[in-house]
């Protein structure tokens, strides 16, 4: 079973593409999505809460049917460590588990907790990113871990730039799933409703 954790702070296109690639490669059973919490590392945006992300994460993955997404890490409360969804989701998985993120995040995993326990517990299915170099692979603690690439271009699209384009009133449905947008739109997120209700009263008073 892959997992793959994140903010979803919005889920996009490409976190969608890598777990098919990944299921497809790897011949995985399912690709659980595992929304994060509390995210350790990273504050969310103001205005989402982790039962947006969770819905959106839901409407994104829709229709695929080996994929699903899990409350775990939200209904737990606390920081989201991966390494304790990691033990939790072994218990109850007789496959087997493996990890799925971006080479960029695997990267910063020393900054994790127990960064040696995970590297050592679990295998894991790498997007390759852009900027980020795979050279550091070859190097401890990495080189002692199983690793596996995904054969695919390089993901060169975040969470990050698709809150920027919404916030700017730039079209997303070229980098989210259509209902995700939808969703965005519905309920405001990432200043979409700050700006229609700026458009609204500028025109008023003209």
């Amino acid at each position: 079973m892959g997992v793959l954790g994140g903010a979803f702070d919005p889920p996009h296109n490409a976190h969608v593409a890598v777990a098919r690639r990944a299921l497809r490669q790897f011949e995985l059973s399912r690709v659980v999505f595992v929304p994060n919490g509390i995210p350790p590392r990273k504050a969310v945006s103001n205005g989402v809460t982790s039962e947006d992300r969770y819905r959106m994460v839901s409407l994104a993955i829709a229709g695929f049917r080996r994929f699903s997404v899990s409350r775990i890490e939200i209904d737990r409360g606390g920081p989201s460590y991966t390494i304790d969804t990691i033990r939790a989701m072994e218990e109850d998985c007789p496959e087997g588990v493996c990890f799925i993120l971006g080479a960029d995040q695997l990267f910063e995993i020393e900054t994790w907790r127990e960064p040696k326990a995970l590297l050592d517990s679990v295998s894991f299915i790498v997007a390759p990113r852009a900027g980020v170099a795979l050279s550091f692979l070859g190097r401890p603690p990495f080189d002692a871990a199983s690793i596996h690439v995904l054969d695919m271009d390089e993901v060169d699209l975040s969470s990050t730039v698709v809150r920027d384009r919404a916030a700017r009133g730039e079209s997303i449905e070229a980098w989210v799933p259509r209902s995700v947008a939808r969703y965005i739109e519905e309920h405001g997120l990432y200043g979409v409703g700050d700006r229609a209700r700026s458009q609204g009263t500028g025109g008023q008073d003209r």
